[in-house]
């Protein structure tokens, strides 16, 4: 509680009388937000303790009270990309939404500094440069939490635990209408909303503790700004060494370590909910400040152009996985939802968004997938319309893997044609470009590379009929469907960016070293395509593309490195890949 002696309600009394001399007890109960019967016990017992004198003044005692544990600095989390406020946190953190004018984190650095807290620590992660500027004009700290893409908020307070003592904690994506920040404070607090919330893990009961959600209760809404004094603090810190050191620990929230069995360590410190906001999402952003200048933002802009409609007609936005190369969301216009496509980090270096809007128009109307609502050759901006009831091919499923090759030799019997072709070994030469010079990550990659290069004389030796090839068929992108007021499934295919003119048997060889299948699964998903009839020479052809576009997506995997982004197991699969299959196919074609 942050004292030996006097509990919350004490504790409250005597930081009013320290802002404000005692006019009456009446005055004081307004102040505080106690019962006049409370604050009159709680002078009783503060004057009995030494902490006011006989005309209700603090004594020494009290002022060295304060002075010990009032606050002494202040960290603001603002590592995390924000994942659910799309479409804007593609071009600014979170800490930097404007409300009424002001940048979020530029008001939470006002209220601290009208406290009198101006030793502030800001932990920046996702375009931690932009938060560069706060040192010189606001004489902040900052450090940086180069996790955050991987790792929850405990990480970043991790970074800087040896600053928390007598600290506020302090998430960046608050608006705060009235200064949560005190010059003084005696008790460690969480804070929490009079607002419930389904969501939440916590409530606050009668005697001000936060205690565990039971499963048929529901629990305050949780704001994240903390005070913790030195006592708290040390707790915190050795919980989160703790929970570290647990498996996944690293992807909780670091209120992880308030906790002790079924409640917080702290107790909490209830405000009105309407006047302290956390806002993640667009959605919440325009009900709070319909004004924002953020809410023009250049997707949203061009929804309004495509679809004719206006920004207040865009609702129910929702962020979807993050794929690999893309960001996507969901929303609806007038009832009808759309998914809208916004390129990666780094897209623009990889993806040619002319030769996808020309692969588009070659295979619209052709059953192969759902013709764009818009796409922009400029900047890769695409909208389609959504699909209920999808599920993606389960590489799992015989049933599933069949019905996706006889679509992938029916669409490359269509024998389209594009004016670009989509070369396997020139784009391994690319992306090793992309590097910078540097070398790659393992240790014998000129060796693998030189003995995957070697292949391609046989590649040009087999006889082949190049056509528009999708290059990424891998099973995530072969969408399972029922269209409305239909019974059986129907089946296209999605991510057309990579497409270009190519051996289409490259795409047998995309879909098996996507779904990490071992050699038998590869040669039985080889056979599923040519029905059971592959002859040798296109078999070892195959084995041949296995290899080379593993490496081609090691490389590639190895510059989304350098840009903060990991696949984990993906990646290595990929180079294990070029190794296994260059050996498997220069042990054929040593028995020819």
């Amino acid at each position: 509680m942050g004292t030996d002696h006097i509990g919350v309600q004490e504790s409250d009394i005597l930081i009013s009388l320290k802002e404000e001399a005692f006019i009456n007890q009446r005055l004081l109960a307004e102040t505080t937000g106690h019962s006049l019967g409370v604050v009159n016990r709680s002078i009783r017992k503060l004057h009995d303790l030494g902490y006011l004198n006989d005309d209700i003044q603090l004594t020494r005692k009290a002022e060295t009270l304060l002075g010990n544990a009032s606050p002494r600095n202040a960290i603001i989390l603002a590592a995390g990309f924000g994942m659910r406020m799309i479409p804007i946190n593609y071009t600014s953190p979170k800490a930097f939404l404007e409300v009424r004018g002001e940048r979020l984190i530029e008001r939470m650095i006002r209220q601290l500094h009208e406290a009198g807290i101006h030793k502030i620590t800001v932990v920046a992660g996702f375009m931690k440069e932009s938060f560069e500027y706060l040192i010189d004009q606001y004489g902040v700290d900052l450090a940086v939490n180069a996790d955050y893409a991987r790792k929850n908020n405990i990480s970043s307070l991790e970074k800087v635990l040896d600053s928390i003592h007598n600290t506020y904690i302090i998430p960046s994506d608050i608006w705060c209408e009235d200064n949560p920040f005190h010059k003084y404070e005696l008790y460690s607090w969480y804070m929490v909303a009079d607002q419930k919330d389904e969501e939440s893990e916590i409530r606050m009961n009668r005697k001000g503790e936060l205690v565990s959600v039971q499963s048929s209760e529901t629990g305050n809404r949780m704001i994240g700004i903390s005070y913790l004094l030195t006592k708290e603090a040390e707790y915190v810190k050795k919980r989160i060494a703790e929970i570290l050191a647990e498996d996944k620990g690293d992807q909780v929230f670091w209120e992880a370590a308030l906790y002790e069995k079924n409640r917080m360590i702290v107790p909490g410190r209830m405000v009105t909910g309407e006047k302290y906001i956390e806002i993640n999402t667009y959605e919440q952003l325009r009900e709070l400040d319909s004004e924002s200048g953020q809410l023009k933002n250049d997707a949203i802009i061009t929804i309004t152009k495509a679809l004719n409609c206006r920004e207040n007609d865009i609702k129910n936005i929702t962020v979807l996985k993050k794929g690999m190369t893309n960001r996507s969301f969901m929303f609806t216009v007038s009832g009808c939802k759309y998914i809208m496509r916004i390129p990666g980090e780094g897209t623009d270096q990889l993806i040619n968004r002319e030769h996808e809007a020309e692969v588009f128009r070659a295979i619209s109307r052709k059953g192969l997938c759902d013709d764009p609502v818009y796409i922009d050759p400029a900047n890769g901006y695409k909208i389609t319309r959504y699909l209920e009831n999808v599920r993606v091919c389960d590489p799992g499923s015989r049933e599933d893997m069949k019905k996706c090759m006889d679509k992938l030799r029916s669409f490359h019997a269509m024998k389209i044609r594009v004016d670009h072709t989509f070369d396997v070994f020139g784009q391994i030469e690319f992306y090793e470009s992309l590097w910078n010079g540097k070398e790659s990550v393992y240790q014998d990659y000129r060796l693998t590379k030189e003995h995957v290069f070697a292949l391609q004389k046989y590649i040009e030796s087999i006889k082949k009929e190049c056509c528009l090839t999708h290059i990424d068929a891998v099973c995530d992108n072969f969408l399972f469907y029922i269209p409305e007021g239909k019974k059986e499934e129907q089946l296209q295919l999605t991510d057309w960016e990579y497409a270009g003119m190519q051996d289409p048997h490259v795409d047998i060889a995309m879909f098996c070293i996507y779904s990490l299948f071992s050699k038998e699964q590869c040669d039985d998903l080889i056979d599923l395509y040519f029905e059971g009839k592959c002859d040798k020479e296109t078999r070892i052809k195959i084995y041949c593309y296995i290899a080379a576009c593993g490496l081609l997506w090691s490389n590639w995997c190895e510059y989304k490195s350098q840009l903060g982004i990991e696949f984990g197991e993906y990646s290595l699969r990929q180079y294990r890949y070029a190794k296994d299959f260059y050996k498997y196919a220069e042990e054929q074609l040593e028995r020819k």
